[in-house]
């Protein structure tokens, strides 16, 4: 019993790290847009993948607000590259209403966030919600 017990402690101790949440996993919020509305934006796998999902937006007062964007996959594919920069992925635009090649750069509590066509990115930074 005592080994059958030892045995299924250790499976659980060494699977542990298979289900460690990545660090860009989270609640981020985005800098206010053209109307000065911002947006949260949740981070979480799709897969092997990483993907962001407008979950709520705020009216420049703070109230939330309703708008077409609430919902919508924002980036994915998003792949882990280790050292907190994630590529390969694809990023909707909603103000351009377009897709670009998407990358981002996690440090601490900030993610900048770049769209590009070819070697001409443009981006935003975002900061974490929790």
């Amino acid at each position: 019993m005592k080994t059958t017990l030892f045995s299924l402690i250790a499976v659980a101790l060494l699977a542990a790290p298979a289900f460690a949440k990545d660090p860009v996993e989270g609640l981020w919020q985005a800098p206010p847009d053209a109307k000065g509305q911002i947006g949260h934006i949740e981070i979480k796998p799709c897969g092997a993948m990483m993907c962001g999902t407008i979950i709520k937006a705020y009216a420049p007062d703070g109230q939330e607000v309703m708008t077409p964007n609430v919902g919508k996959r924002l980036f994915w594919d998003m792949q882990v590259q280790g050292g907190g920069n994630y590529g390969d992925g694809r990023v909707y635009v909603p103000a351009h209403r377009k897709e670009y090649d998407a990358k981002m750069k996690l440090s601490g509590n900030s993610l900048k966030v770049k769209g590009c066509v070819g070697p001409v990115c443009q981006g935003q930074t975002w900061k974490r919600v929790r």
